[in-house]
């Protein structure tokens, strides 16, 4: 699994940036707004590329979650290369397959401080 977490330090607020530096916008394909992109690639492969170009740092931490409850339905194991790819297209849907769209007016739910 991927993790956002680059550093030991605490994460800024999603709204705020750092002095001095810029962050990356993206179109967000699970919003459909304008939001802050991830840091990284966070898949390799092409799946990989087309998460980093389209998902904002929020929508990735609604995969996160969600990757969790598909890891432990399917019993996948992350080293198992069918399991990766099980992995893959289970990403692929929830980010650009039917459905994809989060319901209008959904609001995340605010991370636990």
């Amino acid at each position: 699994m991927a993790d956002e977490k680059c550093s030991d330090t605490p994460a800024p607020a999603a709204s705020t940036a750092p002095a001095g530096q810029n962050v990356r916008m993206v179109k967000c394909v699970k919003f459909g707004r304008e939001m802050p992109g991830l840091d990284r690639i966070p898949w390799k492969g092409d799946i990989g590329k087309r998460v980093y170009e389209n998902v904002s740092k929020d929508a990735w931490k609604l995969w996160l979650e969600h990757s969790k409850m598909v890891m432990n339905e399917f019993r996948l194991n992350p080293l198992d290369p069918r399991s990766q790819k099980i992995m893959e297209e289970q990403m692929e849907a929830f980010f650009f397959g039917e459905g994809a769209k989060l319901p209008e007016g959904y609001v995340p739910p605010r991370a636990k401080g």
